[in-house]
């Protein structure tokens, strides 16, 4: 299989891949309770980013930015955060190196809340500046998800929570060797309002650092969802490649 994590690229091995988009995927370093180690957002959406390359040709997999804007969960040990306008900041010079280099097809895969709100700044900014690139982002597959799997996959809140079965089951299927399952414990939070944000603190939620029911969390779970994800996220870009990616406009 052709080699597709840019950081084991040649310049020569580049040329010849023929890349023509990129896939980023953007983590944290935080804190998730006494089970999940401290790089999950990371370790997930870097894994889920290669997974896809290997069915979509000409897809180059980025180096994964490994910290977020995690101020919220400062409260548990060891949670390393950058500042928002530093998350954006930094997206927006990866875009723009993309684009200054002619890969202006790019998808980001998130996978922690806090780069939400960055990633959507930077990503407009960018593309105000460069109208040609198209950029799609998957902001929070933990949502989605839920969205496609059968209902029922999940036991408890959906299988939601930052650490909570469904993170805890991906993990499970993707690096078990990692898990400590022995240690966990978590909490599901009461009376959150539908369609509405409280803001919060993490703390403010939990005290394990965990929200959700990581003890509901199998493997089985994971590989449904690493499954259903993969096959969501190629079909689009499939899509996108089919048409040049160019949006479908709407004619009244």
């Amino acid at each position: 299989m052709q080699e597709f994590r840019m950081e084991r690229l040649t310049g020569h091995k580049f040329r010849k891949g023929r890349f023509d988009k990129a896939i980023l995927a953007v983590g944290s370093a935080e804190n998730h309770g006494d089970h999940l180690p401290f790089g999950t957002d990371t370790i997930v959406a870097y894994e889920l980013a290669c997974k896809v390359a290997e069915r979509v040709p000409g897809l180059l997999v980025l180096p994964p930015v490994t910290y977020g804007m995690s101020e919220h969960y400062a409260h548990f040990p060891l949670t390393i955060s950058l500042r928002a306008e530093t998350v954006a900041a930094v997206i927006e010079d990866i875009l723009r190196s993309l684009i200054t280099h002619g890969i202006k097809h790019i998808f980001i895969l998130n996978g922690h809340d806090g780069n939400i709100a960055p990633i959507e700044i930077a990503t407009r900014r960018v593309k105000v500046q460069f109208p040609q690139a198209k950029i799609a982002v998957l902001e929070a597959w933990w949502t989605t998800v839920g969205k496609l799997l059968a209902p029922g996959t999940f036991e408890v809140w959906d299988g939601l929570g930052h650490a909570g079965e469904g993170e805890t089951s991906i993990m499970l299927a993707l690096h078990p060797e990692l898990v400590e399952m022995d240690h966990a414990k978590g909490r599901v939070p009461e009376s959150l309002p539908a369609e509405i944000q409280i803001k919060w603190l993490f703390y403010e939620l939990t005290p394990y650092g965990v929200t959700g029911d990581p003890t509901a969390a199998t493997a089985e779970k994971g590989y449904k969802m690493i499954e259903v994800l993969i096959d969501h996220i190629v079909k689009f870009i499939r899509d996108m490649d089919a048409k040049g990616w160019k949006l479908s406009l709407i004619h009244i």
